[in-house]
């Protein structure tokens, strides 16, 4: 059977293994999904900014056209070189099921195709054929657990080159683990937040992470995930008004994006409510959010909600380049996701 447990993925992925062209990353943690797959997409070694090399698919595409699939497997690089297929979303179709197995029994060449899923049971079509097949590899990815949890931590602050205090860090992990995206999220925001600081304390983690401490800024998320264009000008003004740093507020919008594409994959893709979704969300969703939430999960579609977290991503980047000009660059970057949020209405 080809496939790896939970704690063997990190190790598969310390070095290319070129002898599973045919990759199958999923599970319940979408962010740790996310991030394996870029360390995926790196080791090979394809020229990621080259839309030529690295082809982005979607899932649901796929099952409306599955030849599309066949049809980029076998296509030779203009330029020579290794290719990159990415699909997102993948569930329990059948259709790309169908195409993997063709694949996987005729080989690939030049081509790497790496496929990012949800949670999808033992027995799965998708998973079934991966792990039956010799030229592939399914790799589980799990809601971390303590042992990961400390490593994340730790690589994190060692970025920042940070110290944190053992009742610091005790908090900080009770507070974090539902997803990989949101715990790394998290603790960028904490470690700008404590920057300049020789060790992270209590009060820091308090401050930076707490829910408390969040829902001041995620009210000027929400605004932004409806289309709330007076309030959120009201809120973000507020906000510049305390003299607090804004780049928290990013982190935030980063923190609410990441949670609702994990929500509106379960509606998108695994058929789920929105109410459902929001109910059995990890970390729960609190009570005076939830009517906000599903309002999102009806305007947002899995694809807006990647190029909006691009966004966001850019804005952080250009934010910091540009200290000076931080405040206008952060208002028109979340301001434009309040308009087009508007506009999807």
């Amino acid at each position: 059977m080809a496939q790896k447990k939970a704690h063997e993925v990190d190790g598969f992925l310390s070095r290319l293994q070129a002898q599973y062209p045919i990759v199958l990353i999923y599970g319940p943690d979408k962010g740790l999904v996310s991030e394996r797959a870029s360390k995926f997409a790196k080791l090979t070694g394809v020229k990621l900014d080259d839309p030529f090399s690295n082809i982005r698919l979607e899932a649901a595409d796929l099952e409306r056209d599955p030849t599309r699939l066949l049809d980029e497997a076998h296509t030779v690089s203009l330029f020579g070189g290794k290719r990159l297929i990415s699909i997102k979303n993948a569930g329990n179709g059948r259709n790309l099921t169908e195409v993997v197995k063709k694949l996987a029994k005729t080989g690939l060449e030049n081509v790497y195709l790496m496929i990012e899923a949800g949670d999808l049971k033992k027995g799965a079509g998708l998973r079934s054929a991966v792990e039956t097949a010799a030229s592939a590899m399914a790799l589980p990815c799990y809601a971390d657990d303590a042992r990961s949890l400390e490593g994340l931590i730790d690589q994190v602050l060692g970025e920042y080159h940070l110290a944190i205090s053992l009742e610091a860090r005790k908090w900080l992990k009770e507070s974090l683990g539902g997803d990989r995206l949101i715990s790394r999220s998290e603790l960028d925001k904490l470690c700008l937040y404590a920057m300049g600081k020789s060790e992270i304390t209590l009060d820091d983690v308090k401050a930076a992470v707490s829910d408390v401490s969040g829902l001041t800024y995620d009210e000027i998320i929400d605004a932004v995930f409806i289309g709330d264009l007076l309030g959120f000008n009201n809120r973000f003004d507020r906000q510049v008004a305390t003299g607090n740093a804004l780049f928290l507020i990013l982190s935030a919008a980063e923190r609410q994006f990441q949670q609702l594409q994990i929500l509106r994959q379960q509606v998108e893709v695994e058929g789920k409510t929105p109410s459902s979704a929001i109910s059995s969300a990890r970390p729960p969703i609190f009570f005076r959010r939830q009517k906000v939430i599903e309002q999102a999960l009806t305007r947002w579609t899995l694809k807006q909600i990647a190029e909006a977290m691009e966004r966001l991503q850019k804005a952080v980047l250009e934010s910091r380049e540009n200290t000076a000009l931080a405040e206008p660059i952060i208002r028109q970057a979340l301001l434009a996701l309040a308009v087009q949020s508007k506009r999807q209405n």
